[in-house]
């Protein structure tokens, strides 16, 4: 059998695709928050995201990666539609 020539902490492609999805649910997440009108609103969520995402960074469970990443959405979608809501 061959020797892999990957580091040793290299991700698989799984966990680097759910990688991604993870980043880019983090990028929406800032990106909705600057729509916030209030600029203490706005750090108070920032600080928020921020700190949920280096708390659960170290998680390995693929099946909870996935219902975080579920979560993560939904909280979004609100926030989303509550901004929408607000300018309306």
């Amino acid at each position: 059998m061959a020797a892999s020539r990957l580091p040793p902490g290299a991700l698989n492609l799984k966990q680097f695709l759910r990688r991604q999805q993870v980043l880019q649910l983090y990028r929406k997440i800032l990106r909705a928050i600057r729509d916030v009108p209030a600029e203490a609103d706005r750090r108070y969520l920032k600080d928020w995201a921020r700190e949920e995402f280096r708390r659960n960074k170290d998680a390995t469970d693929e099946d909870a990666i996935r219902m975080m990443i579920t979560q993560g959405n939904m909280q979004l979608q609100e926030l989303q539609r509550t901004l929408k809501l607000a300018k309306s």
